[in-house]
């Protein structure tokens, strides 16, 4: 082992104490991390690592900015990277290339000083990769902080059309163009684009507790469009008493609107069974219970037996409700069982990309047609569980036209449904118009983008 160099006089001389790596920039790199090797969801990975390192508030948040914008902004890093190495960007180290992207990041988009950017990514790769790969770390970051900030960059990539506005905006060119025919047109494009890229709030739901109760104990505001909703600024909800308890949870407004378009719908005939078809995790079973006229009895099924656990676990304490590990498309119920239905389909969650940056890098346009082919045989089953008379609501959390309007235009189709205009259930709520269908907006509404389409089956 080499020792350090002995001072005149015998006494060995100390190597300065390498300082410590900084624990916001390491903790947003280890969620780029869980992101890239094992496809975990940063907004569920996240507060657990800020939980486990009891970091201040300050650097919590710094955190939190630096891995859900790097994670956001993947695309246009990787334009601004591929131009500084000179290799392909798929042939590095996994880690190398998580670190270039957090350290770009801070360049191009943050008003980090650059010396300060680059120094402490250098720090996390020794750390974490070794002295080799911190050569090739500090040479790109100080190359790509000498182009400027993004809007520099995205001059010299010189894009245009679509590929510049998907650079400017943080999204994929496929999103783009799926973004503009959902909207209709150029109009409200960029602005539902940045839309996507705005921290959302966190938005509760008071199941059983009063809503008033509930924004005085959070601190928050009452939201505009669920009377169940509150709409908080900041904080961690999981230490809320109310939330501890389960009277309250976290749910998006607009998840809660598709939830209560099933409540709302007009029925004839008895009011007496609801099922819930694709349950997990069981957000919107954990509402319909709550709103239920008394006597309703609530069916909340999962084909995933770790989902239909949650939604035990949501359900816990309430009453006449029973869970089934069940496949939608082979239901166990026979055909017309039920009054009301909700199918909330497995989509490709692009209307939530506000809460989970990843997913607009990890959805691929190949991933859309198994999803309508699975979500269109779902709701064919779930027109035929409900009763002639029943209705049934389809959501997704997509504004994708595919997913949407085209799987909602062919159960219509159908002789034995009728389609019921969903807008003016939600009288109270502007500009979801979309045909007799409804589409929410993160840059309308503030919501997650839900698709809702309600049916009554004729039969």
């Amino acid at each position: 082992m080499t020792r350090p160099p002995r001072r005149p006089g015998g006494r060995q001389e100390r190597r300065p104490r390498r300082a410590p790596l900084d624990g916001a920039r390491l903790t947003a790199y280890d969620v780029l991390d869980g992101v890239s090797a094992r496809e975990a969801y940063a907004n569920l990975l996240l507060p657990q690592l800020l939980r486990e390192r009891d970091l201040d508030p300050r650097d919590a948040a710094f955190a939190t900015q630096l891995a859900y914008g790097a994670l956001r902004a993947r695309g246009t890093l990787d334009a601004v990277l591929a131009r500084l190495v000179d290799r392909p960007l798929a042939d590095l180290d996994r880690r190398v290339l998580d670190l270039l992207r957090l350290g770009a990041y801070q360049v191009l988009d943050l008003r980090v000083p650059a010396h300060a950017a680059v120094a402490t990514t250098v720090d996390l790769t020794r750390a974490i990769v070794g002295t080799g790969a911190s050569g090739l770390v500090n040479a790109v970051l100080r190359k790509a902080a000498t182009g400027g900030d993004r809007a520099a960059w995205l001059e010299q990539l010189a894009a245009d059309g679509d590929r510049r506005l998907a650079l400017a905006t943080d999204h994929p060119e496929w999103i783009v163009s799926a973004w503009r025919e959902a909207l209709g047109g150029e109009e409200e494009l960029e602005p539902a684009l940045l839309a996507d890229d705005a921290a959302p709030e966190v938005h509760l739901v008071a199941r059983r507790v009063d809503r008033a109760a509930l924004a005085e104990e959070s601190g928050g505001t009452p939201g505009p469009w669920s009377p169940y909703a509150v709409r908080l600024g900041g904080g961690d909800p999981g230490r809320l008493p109310s939330v501890r308890a389960g009277a309250a949870a976290v749910q998006d407004e607009g998840s809660q609107l598709a939830a209560l378009l099933l409540a709302r719908a007009p029925l004839e005939g008895p009011d007496a069974r609801w099922l819930d078809v694709c349950a997990g995790p069981g957000g919107k079973a954990g509402l319909l219970a709550a709103v239920r006229p008394a006597g309703v009895h609530l069916t909340a099924a999962d084909r995933a037996p770790h989902r239909a656990e949650l939604v035990r676990g949501t359900l816990a304490g309430e009453d006449d409700v029973e869970v089934l590990v069940a496949d939608g498309r082979e239901p166990p119920w026979a055909p017309g069982s039920f009054d009301r239905v909700l199918l909330d389909a497995p989509c490709t969650g692009l209307g939530a990309l506000r809460r989970r940056p990843e997913v607009r890098w990890r959805r691929t346009p190949d991933d859309v047609a198994p999803l309508v082919e699975l979500q269109t045989a779902l709701l064919d089953r779930a027109l035929d569980s409900a009763r002639p008379g029943g209705v049934v609501a389809y959501v997704t959390c997509s504004p994708h036209a595919a997913e949407t309007v085209a799987v909602a235009d062919a159960a219509a189709a159908r002789d034995d449904v009728e389609v019921l205009p969903v807008a003016p259930l939600f009288a109270e709520v502007p500009g979801i118009e979309r045909g007799p269908y409804a589409q929410l907006w993160p840059h309308r509404h503030g919501t997650d983008a839900m698709f809702m389409a309600l049916f009554r089956c004729t039969r």
